[in-house]
């Protein structure tokens, strides 16, 4: 198989698990497992992880006591928080790992260096981009798209609790209808939430697919990379 390079976003949903907040040790161990089949196979990978388990920026500010902006670095914050969770949990696992961060703190994790993250997946390590951008008014998911695009991977793996696209919020409408592919523009302008508006735009720029799969399928992010798309939607 080709060397392929991919960056897999994770919700901080997710690592919740059915508390809803916090983190999941059992969940952070079977993602862990699931990274270590792709590294195993030869593939590069880069993780994002958002921080909607311990505080979103959004939500903090909704009141007006919380500035957005600083709203917005709180939930920064929060990425970190699970992007030392999740680099334990891959070391636990075997692997080798990199955190990289978008706002200095040396203690804790490299300053983001495009050529360093770079240098670290060619070398075999996971490299976990926390911090979001750096900067107030843009998502995780925007985060993931920027850094998939700077480290030149050949996709984005969005791994939800869903196993793809759907014309409507399939926990909501028993009738709603299972997209198995997608055009940047459809995803734009029908406000179907795969990713928020600026990082599919920019996905759609640099012609970078989007893969929307269910994260608790296991061997699903492999067969993903290996060009089995059955059981997930793609936005290209």
């Amino acid at each position: 198989m080709d060397k392929k390079r991919v960056l897999v976003k994770f919700s901080g949903e997710a690592l919740a698990g059915d508390n809803g907040h916090g983190i999941d040790t059992q969940i952070l161990k079977y993602i862990a497992q699931e990274i270590k089949t792709l590294i195993d196979a030869g593939i590069e990978v880069g993780l994002v992880i958002g921080g909607g388990n311990i505080i979103r920026g959004v939500t903090a500010a909704q009141d007006g006591i919380i500035k957005r902006t600083s709203g917005d670095y709180m939930g920064m914050l929060a990425t970190v928080i699970n992007g030392v969770a999740m680099q334990e949990a891959c070391e636990h696992a075997g692997l080798q790992v990199r955190m990289q961060t978008a706002i200095k703190m040396e203690q804790i994790a490299e300053a983001f260096i495009v050529r360093r993250a770079v240098r670290h997946l060619e070398k075999g390590r996971v490299v976990v981009f926390a911090a979001g951008t750096g900067n107030p008014f843009f998502t995780t998911d925007t985060a993931a798209t920027l850094r998939a695009v700077e480290i030149g991977a050949s996709m984005i793996i969005k791994a939800t609790k869903v196993d793809g696209v759907y014309d409507r919020d399939p926990k909501k409408f028993d009738d709603a209808k299972k997209l198995s592919t997608v055009t940047y523009d459809q995803a734009l302008q029908d406000d179907i939430k795969v990713m928020d508006d600026t990082s599919i735009a920019l996905a759609k720029d640099n012609s970078l697919p989007i893969i929307v799969c269910d994260m608790f399928k296991p061997g699903n992010l492999l067969e993903i990379v290996n060009g089995n798309t059955e059981n997930c939607s793609i936005v290209s």
